[in-house]
């Protein structure tokens, strides 16, 4: 049973985490798997330190120049499904695996994303048998007809391994600009989709600053350390009061130091968003959705918020910040609904049934 994941994004995300979490997942139950990525990337750094074999190839440019690239990589290994995320990933694989004639294709799709199927998907659809991962119901009753040759749908949301926590310990609050024993500390989870949404955030810590002068906010993800955020803080009056912490490798230690978790981020880095700071027993912060609804229970495991409503949110958060034993209380309830509903090993068995009909030769495109 061999297997492939395509990472073709140059930067770190949580679609990447998604598929080194199911790869590391399937070789410890005896599949072979390896992982793909383009060369002198971030990714390419994360996946050498997870201990998932990875080879590094150049996947952009032309998309048939890329699939006779990853061609070489599935016949070197005999690989018999490839996993990818995206339109361009699943035709450039669908192309590959009948260049090599040989294997399946798993296209995933992100949390709280469409699945598109347009001229690349469908193309691919023909060129290759080919399955889906859904992360829930949800995603799968929004997508349009799956293509007449497709190996079905399976549901794999988002989990981790709660023993993975157990031993995170917080950074020092002053490194990050958080000292003093009195401080309040929120940590809000950021991706580039997220401009328009930590705007709210800003605004909200501008009207909690007169009141609240020890109170500090940090931005961690990739793009939080962006020369556009500092300039929206400036305009508000509260840069002493931001830390732009940029994508670090040590962001669960951060999570674990905060009295607040505030997700921004979207689709796969936001439901890592919840899940790690649920698992941290952080209790949370979003803006009300559909999304944020499947994660946290609104009044148990944190708070969900009116969508851009500065002054409701600033209300809400002012109680929230002088109930100490409120939060611990939710932070515990995050924890029990996170290791009970969203277990890594869920998500790794829907990837396991997946790769296995897959791999079915005789239904492979010939």
């Amino acid at each position: 049973m061999r297997a492939i994941f395509v990472v073709s994004d140059a930067a770190w995300s949580g679609s990447a985490r998604v598929f080194v979490a199911a790869a590391r997942g399937l070789a410890a139950r005896g599949y072979q798997v390896t992982a793909v990525c383009q060369p002198e990337t971030a990714v390419e750094q994360r996946l050498a330190s997870s201990g998932v074999e990875t080879v590094a190839i150049e996947l952009g440019g032309f998309w048939r120049s890329a699939a006779r690239r990853l061609r070489r990589v599935l016949e070197d290994r005999f690989v018999e499904v490839v996993f990818v995320h995206g339109e361009r990933d699943a035709l450039i694989a669908a192309a590959a695996t009948r260049m090599a004639d040989r294997g399946a294709v798993v296209r995933r799709v992100r949390v709280g994303e469409t699945l598109a199927m347009h001229w690349r998907g469908r193309l691919g659809g023909r060129l290759a048998a080919t399955g889906f991962v859904f992360p829930s119901e949800e995603e799968l009753r929004a997508a349009p007809p799956l293509p007449s040759r497709a190996l079905g749908a399976v549901r794999a949301d988002v989990g981790v391994d709660i023993d993975d926590y157990a031993n995170v310990i917080a950074v020092d609050r002053a490194t990050v600009g958080a000292g003093g024993a009195a401080t309040r500390l929120i940590a809000c989870l950021y991706d580039p989709t997220a401009r328009s949404r930590v705007a709210n955030v800003f605004r909200t810590i501008g009207l909690l600053a007169p009141r609240h002068p020890n109170l500090r906010l940090v931005l961690v993800g990739p793009g939080s350390d962006d020369e556009g955020l500092r300039m929206h803080a400036a305009a508000l009056g509260i840069t002493p009061m931001v830390s732009y912490l940029g994508d670090r490798e040590d962001r669960l230690s951060v999570l674990k130091a905060a009295d607040i978790g505030w997700v921004v981020a979207s689709s796969d880095d936001a439901a890592y968003g919840f899940l790690d700071l649920m698992a941290l027993r952080v209790p949370v912060l979003a803006e009300r959705s559909a999304m944020a609804q499947r994660y946290v229970a609104d009044g148990i495991g944190g708070i969900l918020l009116p969508p851009n409503d500065a002054p409701t949110t600033a209300a809400m958060v002012t109680g929230f910040l002088a109930d100490d034993e409120r939060r611990a209380a939710m932070g515990n309830a995050a924890h029990v609904r996170v290791a009970r509903d969203f277990r890594e090993s869920d998500m790794v068995d829907a990837f396991a049934r997946v790769t296995d009909a897959a791999r079915d030769r005789s239904k492979w495109v010939t």
